[in-house]
């Protein structure tokens, strides 16, 4: 715990990015710190904070479900729930609108952080530290201005993260943003990386078009990060040595996850941006380790073809499953995907539900594979509860953590070798993951990788240990800002 006698009390002001699979890691991460002493301020757009408040009002009474964190602030943790807006309606379509909505993000968003930020700093204590997600563009400004302690959160691996900041050597050897003659062969020249194809790249350094605005968020994201004062990255030391390694010679980074939460399928606050549906009972009903489950995440879309070859496939593997398929896993305007009468056809062995909460579902005795997009608190979460998986990528960083999952743990296999999804390929696949003896020696390796989190989140873990180092070298700066002043 980080002691409070020689100044002010730590008060950081933690601002996720404007998606489910980021607020998770900064919720978790606000318990964390609040645990340790910490006075919090949590910052959703209005949009996430309306969307988690909707999707809990089936839970808890409508009062309490404006406030995401007063269940954690009755346990005694001093975390403030603050809402911001983004520029745009609550209604507006923020997935059918992407491009739109995250130039705004990027371009005006920054106002809109000024004002409430420097409303903040009248509180009592005032906030003496950002944390900012790494993909926000603006965290020097808003830090200099307000004299705050400058973190970014980084919530994803370490690989992703290196070969971000490493763009402009990708793009010197001819791999990223070229005219002509873009290189195809393996990438080897990055430091602590040894070896990575082009199309283990994430999604956006693989495209021709570099000049989408997630490519320019990225490029100025990554040039603002070297401003920053501490990076921590929810990842485990003993998981990517080499590239953190590698990374901590141009920065102070600092490997403290996996950063669940502490009742990893209980938490005190809610982090679902749709209701969630109970498969509790279902799954009660099932054999050990006979289900498959199977998501995309609360982000990634995919096309109705693809859906109607998975659905076909399941079919024919004759394996039980949990699938969540969001409303608009095919688009927000398209609702109506599954072939006619299926899941009449699969009721007895399948379950299809619009979403739910993903740790009780995996860590559910029954489960016993996951068909995923690759998310990065998907991996986390599934490893934790040793269960192996297909990897489906999508878009995005998913790509890459695809590759940690196969190629370098031995954890999971593609659905897919090459070219489309077929429903063959996809109920071979899920029938050597649920039921081949092969399945066995990779169910193995996914309980040795667990070991690894274990070990790290232990006393002297390494993530323990980098978790206190961060806390003593915060302290630090606080300090002599604190002497300063």
């Amino acid at each position: 715990m980080m002691n409070q006698s020689t100044h002010q009390k730590p008060h950081a002001i933690l601002f996720p990015y404007p998606l489910q699979g980021h607020v998770i890691p900064f919720v978790n991460l606000a318990i964390k710190l609040a645990t340790n002493g910490f006075t919090i301020t949590f910052i959703n757009t209005q949009s996430i904070h309306q969307q988690i408040s909707n999707a809990g009002r089936s839970n808890i009474n409508d009062n309490e479900s404006n406030d995401l964190f007063l269940g954690a602030r009755k346990s005694g943790l001093d975390i403030r729930d603050v809402s911001i807006y983004d520029g745009f309606s609550v209604d507006f379509d923020r997935s059918l609108n992407h491009d739109e909505f995250f130039e705004g993000i990027m371009n005006d968003f920054v106002f809109h952080v000024d004002e409430v930020v420097g409303k903040l700093m009248l509180s009592n204590p005032s906030p003496n530290i950002l944390i900012a997600d790494t993909f926000y563009v603006w965290s020097s400004t808003i830090a200099k201005k307000y004299n705050l302690v400058n973190v970014s959160y980084w919530t994803e691996p370490a690989l992703v993260f290196s070969v971000y900041y490493h763009m402009d050597l990708l793009k010197q050897n001819g791999h990223y943003d070229c005219i002509e003659n873009k290189r195809e062969d393996i990438i080897n020249y990055i430091p602590g990386v040894k070896a990575i194809k082009p199309t283990d790249l994430p999604s956006y350094l693989q495209s021709n078009d570099t000049n989408m605005v997630v490519n320019r968020i990225i490029k100025r994201a990554f040039k603002e990060v070297k401003n920053v004062d501490f990076i921590i990255c929810n990842t485990v030391q003993e998981l990517e040595p080499e590239t953190i390694t590698a990374l901590q010679k141009y920065h102070s980074i600092y490997a403290i996850g996996p950063i669940f939460s502490p009742g990893f399928t209980n938490t005190s606050v809610s982090t679902s941006l749709w209701s969630e549906s109970n498969c509790t009972n279902w799954l009660d009903a099932k054999p050990h380790g006979s289900v498959l489950y199977i998501s995309f995440g609360s982000y990634a879309h995919t096309n109705k073809e693809t859906i109607v070859e998975i659905a076909c496939g399941l079919m024919v593997s004759e394996v039980n499953f949990i699938w969540v398929l969001r409303p608009d896993i095919v688009s927000s305007e398209e609702s109506d995907y599954l072939p006619i009468g299926y899941e009449d056809s699969i009721k007895d062995r399948g379950l299809i539900v619009p979403w739910c909460c993903q740790t009780a579902v995996i860590s559910h005795p029954a489960v016993g594979g996951f068909l995923t997009h690759c998310g990065w608190n998907s991996i986390m979460e599934s490893i934790w509860c040793s269960v192996p998986f297909i990897c489906f990528p999508l878009l995005t960083d998913q790509f890459t953590n695809r590759k940690l999952v196969v190629d370098d743990w031995k954890i999971g296999i593609n659905l897919r070798d090459e070219g489309s999804i077929s429903r063959d390929e996809v109920a071979e696949k899920v029938k050597f993951l649920m039921k081949g003896k092969e399945a066995g020696e990779m169910k193995q390796r996914v309980k040795k990788i667990k070991k690894e989190l274990e070990d790290g989140l232990a006393i002297n873990g390494s993530s323990q240990v980098n978790f206190t180092k961060f806390m003593g070298d915060l302290e630090s700066i606080l300090q002599l800002n604190h002497i300063a002043k």
